[in-house]
C-alpha cells in the first residue's frame, strides 16, 4: 500500500512564545511536529504494518524541517520529502494545498493521512483541499480506520458523538485525537533514522511558479490574549458572598 503523510512543523504552544512588530519571533522558540500529524504517522505506521507498502512522509519550509521528518522517520516512516518554501514569501492553505498536490498528482497514493488541524493556525483546510485537487475521496476527524481490501470503514467525531461511514480507497483522512497513542521514537529508530532516505525538492521540480501559489489571505496582525487579571476571593457569610458576586457581575464584569 502507498501511503503517505502530510506533516506540519509548528511553533510548540507548551513553550513561550515571543510576539514582536505583529511577528511570532522564532529565535529561541521551540518546533515541533504539529502533534495531530503525530496520530496521522501512528496511523500510517500501523496500515502499512497491517497491509504492507511504505510510509512517506512530507513536509514544506526551510532546511530547518528536517528535524521534524527525521523524528517521523525515527517513529517508523520509511521515506521522507521536504519540499522547501523557503523563497516563498507567504503560505496559506490554497498555497500549501496546491505545492503538496502538485507532488502527490502522479505518487498513485492509495492512503494520505494528515492532521485535523495545526495547532498554529487551526484552520484544517490543507487536507481537504488536497483530496479536492487530487480527486479523491476524503473524510476529516477520524478516531477509527479499518482497511478491507478498497473498502475503508471509519468512526469520525460530530459535534460530540461519532458517525460510522464507509469509502473506498484511493482515500484521504484527517486524524483526530483518539484515534490512536503516538509512539516516541527509538534509540533504534532514532540511529536507523539517520539511513533512511530523504529528498529535498524544490519549487522548480514541481514545475511550480511562485506566483501560481501567492497566497490567497492576508495576515493583517499577530497578537498575544490579554493577560487573566487575578482573580477575587469573597469573603463574610455565603448570603453576603452571594449579593457581592451578583453585584460584581452587574457594575464590573457587566454581563447582567
Amino acid at each position: 500500500m502507498n501511503i503517505y503523510v502530510l506533516v506540519k512543523r509548528t511553533f510548540d504552544t507548551e513553550e513561550k512564545i515571543v510576539v514582536s512588530g505583529g511577528h511570532i519571533q522564532e529565535d529561541g522558540a521551540e518546533f515541533i511536529i504539529n502533534p495531530y500529524d503525530e496520530y496521522a504517522i501512528e496511523e500510517a505506521i500501523q496500515v502499512r504494518d497491517a497491509h504492507g507498502g511504505e510510509v512517506t512522509v512530507i513536509t514544506m519550509g526551510d532546511v530547518e524541517a528536517e528535524k521534524q521528518l527525521r523524528t517521523a522517520l525515527a517513529m517508523g516512516a520509511d521515506k521522507a520529502v521536504l519540499i522547501n518554501t523557503e523563497d516563498v514569501e507567504d503560505l496559506d492553505q490554497f498555497s500549501a494545498a496546491h505545492i503538496l498536490a502538485e507532488y502527490l498528482k502522479d505518487k498513485e497514493a492509495d492512503l494520505i493521512l494528515a492532521g485535523n488541524v495545526a495547532i498554529d493556525g487551526g484552520s484544517g483546510q490543507v487536507g481537504p483541499r488536497v483530496a479536492e485537487l487530487l480527486g479523491i475521496n476524503y473524510v476529516t476527524t477520524i478516531t477509527n480506520l479499518e482497511i478491507n481490501g478498497d473498502t475503508v470503514a471509519i468512526k469520525r467525531d460530530v459535534e460530540g458523538d461519532t458517525e460510522e461511514l464507509e469509502t473506498t480507497l484511493p482515500l484521504l483522512v484527517t486524524a483526530q485525537q483518539g484515534l490512536n497513542e503516538p509512539r516516541y521514537p527509538s534509540l533504534p529508530g532514532i540511529m536507523k533514522a539517520k539511513k533512511k532516505p530523504l529528498e529535498e525538492l524544490e519549487l522548480d521540480d514541481l514545475d511550480i511558479d511562485e506566483d501560481d501559489v501567492e497566497a490567497k489571505t492576508e495576515t493583517v496582525e499577530i497578537y498575544l490574549p490579554p493577560k487573566k487579571e487575578a482573580g477575587k476571593v469573597l469573603q463574610g457569610d455565603l448570603q453576603d458572598q452571594v449579593k457581592e458576586l451578583v453585584g460584581l457581575l452587574r457594575t464590573e464584569a457587566k454581563v447582567i
